[in-house]
């Protein structure tokens, strides 16, 4: 509920009774009806407290005297959802509440941290009776309660309070621990009957809307990702990728295995089912059809990541990778849109990064000439992310000696000055950041590649040398980026190393005779002159 707004108390109790808003028809506007639904999962305490102990709806399965909040669980095939939402939605409830115990507890606020406590134990109450109205609840979960329970109704007495500040403080922590843990052993037990729907339906239709939920819960952060991992769902997801009959699940098999990925526990599943062969044979298959292949490739990218920390996974990683790489630069080719180019080209630009191997492997299969041409066309290569991961692999190319002459082939320099240019289309920090890539790491291309005498030479004929002393003298060309100044400063100083004259001498004096923490600290505090 928004703040400084609450329902009557005719309204709550309609609200408590299952009547939903829907059955409103003049409430039609979405915002409103948004509104409506969150209340169902804010229901007024002060109601809850004084009817705690009448049935103000009962359950044939619910003790009498307990309160039943409707929370929209339904049944059938939307049971496992609405679970999910329901304890996601009571669990950020509870946990703002704790949070305001802590606050107010270090403002000193008494009368107002017991009066709190029993709001949040209300909404535990709640959250535990809308579980246990769809699922049984488990003895560990019941146990957590009653602890929470016990605790955190304590003494409203203001003396008592400010005696045992500390006391209280240890008691909130290992309360906020105890719900965190109940609502964890909630989630796990939800989450384990969507994957016991995946391994042991047979209908296409049901085990397409266990992953769909299993995907969605992928979107709450990493937490949940470790407790669908350690639950088991890389291991049931590939056994759907493993069978023919489920070919029209592998897309979507594959986006969650994606999601999961990005905590170290999905990698470690993967590994140890081999999974890495399974996305090897999906990507070389011609029968797969693109969406599988697109989203191999980006399971492929995620677990290739240089953000993750551990790295046993990639010794399995290698024995594929010709095959992978071949693949993936292939699909790079023929990709029918930017999302498909943008995943295939970021897990390449991420194995570029961990073995040079794979650049070598690259450069026989011809990837400057498709990376190039793809540049060209709009509808593979139509944002700064593409490009970014376009411009990351050419820079790994770019430490091969054998790349250079490619590179002059196929006009690589014009492009590489192009994207020296390339400006974000709006504000979208995202955006912005990913221009700023680009920028960097085209100017790191041209200054690797320069160590060959052709390229600067070309370089310097397409006036590279202009374009990076603007970037270096003017702080909005590079949206105001340190990274983007020093690359420029490396990329001018390779090219006057090899062409002095074609440096001005009030530039060389600037820009290439002193340190180069000399020059970037001058470039960076320049004010840009707008005479």
């Amino acid at each position: 509920m928004r703040a400084g707004m609450k329902p009557d108390n005719c309204f709550a109790l309609v609200l408590q009774k299952g009547k939903t808003v829907a059955q409103d028809r003049t409430l039609q506007v979405d915002s409103v009806q948004r509104w409506m639904e969150d209340l169902r999962h804010m229901t007024e305490v002060e109601c809850m407290c004084v009817l705690q102990a009448k049935p103000i709806g009962v359950d044939e399965d619910s003790h009498q005297g307990e309160l039943i909040v409707t929370s929209g669980i339904g049944a059938g095939d939307h049971v496992a959802r609405n679970n999910l939402q329901t304890l996601l939605r009571r669990a950020l409830v509870v946990s703002t509440e704790l949070g305001k115990m802590f606050q107010r507890l270090e403002k000193g606020r008494w009368q107002r941290v017991h009066s709190t406590a029993v709001r949040a134990n209300c909404h535990v109450r709640s959250l535990v009776h809308e579980y246990s109205a769809a699922r049984s609840t488990p003895p560990e979960m019941q146990k957590i309660f009653e602890r929470f329970s016990c605790r955190c109704l304590h003494t409203d007495d203001e003396f008592f309070l400010k005696s045992m500040r500390e006391a209280i403080h240890e008691i909130l922590t290992d309360v906020s621990d105890s719900f965190s843990n109940m609502i964890d052993m909630a989630l796990a037990n939800e989450i384990r009957v969507l994957i016991k729907q995946i391994e042991s339906s047979d209908c296409v239709q049901t085990i397409g809307s266990a992953i769909s939920n299993l995907l969605s819960l992928t979107q709450d952060g990493p937490q949940l990702c470790s407790i669908i991992a350690k639950e088991g769902a890389v291991v049931a997801l590939f056994k759907i990728c493993r069978q023919d009959r489920f070919r029209d699940l592998y897309a979507h098999s594959l986006r969650t295995v994606a999601s999961i990925c990005c905590v170290e526990e999905g990698i470690n599943q993967l590994d140890k089912v081999d999974g890495i062969l399974c996305l090897a044979d999906i990507l070389t298959d011609e029968s797969s059809v693109e969406a599988a292949r697109a989203e191999a490739a980006a399971v492929v990218a995620q677990i290739t990541s240089p953000h993750h920390t551990s790295t046993q996974h990639l010794a399995s990683f290698l024995e594929s990778m010709h095959d992978i790489v071949t693949a993936l630069i292939k699909l790079c080719e023929s990709a029918s849109c930017g999302e498909v180019f943008l995943l295939a080209s970021a897990a390449l630009a991420n194995i570029t990064f961990f073995d040079s191997m794979a650049c070598e492997i690259l450069l026989q299969l011809n990837a400057i000439h498709i990376l190039l041409q793809a540049c060209k066309d709009r509808q593979r290569v139509d944002t700064p992310y593409s490009k970014d991961q376009v411009v990351t692999i050419l820079a790994n190319l770019s430490v091969l000696e054998s790349c250079a002459s490619e590179v002059l082939q196929e006009q690589g320099i014009e492009r590489l000055l192009l994207l020296l240019g390339e400006k974000p289309s709006s504000s979208n920090p995202s955006e912005v950041a990913a221009c700023e890539r680009v920028q960097q790491k085209a100017a790191v291309t041209l200054a690797r590649l320069s160590r060959d005498p052709d390229v600067a030479q070309t370089a310097i004929q397409l006036k590279a040398v202009p374009r990076l002393i603007e970037l270096c003298r003017s702080p909005t060309e590079r949206n105001n980026s340190d990274s983007v100044l020093v690359a420029c400063l490396a990329a001018l100083r390779r090219l006057a190393a090899g062409c002095p004259d074609s440096i001005e001498a009030a530039d060389h004096h600037q820009l290439i005779k002193p340190r180069l923490v000399d020059s970037f600290l001058l470039c960076s505090n320049m004010e840009e002159s707008f005479v």
